[in-house]
């Protein structure tokens, strides 16, 4: 049974920024999979060094507007949408003036993290899913990669675990490399607190919090991990294989190895009846 929808929630996308690992994973793997006949869509942080005239972004009005309460702040959701003419994709930008303009992914200029990423990559999930939403797209699996995307499979399989744009689909959380240091915020119990999501969801992690505990949280309700970096966190490693989720390892470029794995992943516990129904 095939995966005809995959929603890609990443972190960079080349060209928008830089080349790197990431953006090689954010740009091949959704544009390989787009062209084995599989319909997507791409999500990325509007990081504050794309520059918006060259690459042709402009907001889309009927998706922006939102505001999003983190930690009791208000935050407007801005979207905005750009084209890449020679993958034939589309790829939607969350925006907002606090977390993403003028700043950079993980630190500023001089090297200094953010103290408020956590808070980011709260802001980053819910105008995500809330963006899918207006779309009106259902999709099959959703993959996520990165520190920035790790809030997205807790929010799936709680507060947005009755949306009918959720309720069905799966999530695969590719590991990463480990950008981040810093401790996350005491605060942190209370920023990710929406709807169904607890701070309960944050037992069995460290106490304080420690910046891989993103990941390690993004495992623990995923249907799926792919090890997406040669030489991942080790602590991240063997709390996946701890968890008992079903693991795709490292397979580099090898795009086709993600699809079945996906497949394999959208497949299990379904029947003939449910494929006939999709």
């Amino acid at each position: 049974m095939k995966a005809k929808k995959i929603l890609f929630i990443t972190q960079e996308i080349e060209p928008y920024v830089p080349e790197s690992s990431y953006t090689l994973l954010g740009r091949q793997m959704s544009q390989h999979i787009l062209e084995r006949g599989r319909e997507i869509r791409s999500f990325m942080p509007k990081w504050g060094n794309i520059n918006e005239r060259r690459n042709q972004l402009h907001e889309v009005i009927r998706l922006s507007g939102m505001n999003l309460i983190i930690d009791d702040t208000d935050h407007p959701l801005i979207i905005k949408v750009a084209s890449i003419p020679a993958a034939r994709m589309q790829v939607y930008f969350i925006d907002n003036d606090d977390f993403f303009q003028k700043r950079l992914s993980v630190a500023d200029k001089d090297g200094k993290e953010y103290t408020d990423n956590a808070e980011r990559a709260i802001f980053y999930a819910r105008g995500v899913l809330e963006t899918v939403k207006k779309l009106r797209w259902v999709p099959d699996v959703i993959h996520c990669q990165g520190w920035i995307a790790s809030i997205v499979p807790v929010l799936i399989k709680t507060a947005y675990k009755e949306e009918p744009s959720f309720r069905d689909c799966k999530v695969v959380f590719s590991v990463v490399d480990q950008p981040l240091t810093h401790p996350l915020p005491e605060t942190f119990a209370d920023a990710i607190t929406y709807r169904e999501c607890k701070p309960e969801v944050l037992d069995g992690l460290a106490s304080p919090l420690q910046a891989e505990d993103l990941q390690k949280l993004a495992i623990k309700y995923s249907d799926g991990v792919a090890i997406s970096s040669a030489e991942p966190c080790q602590s991240i490693i063997d709390y996946a294989e701890q968890s008992g989720t079903p693991i795709l390892p490292y397979a580099g470029e090898d795009w086709d190895k993600y699809l079945e794995f996906f497949d394999a992943i959208w497949s299990e516990g379904k029947t003939e009846e449910d494929e006939d129904e999709d």
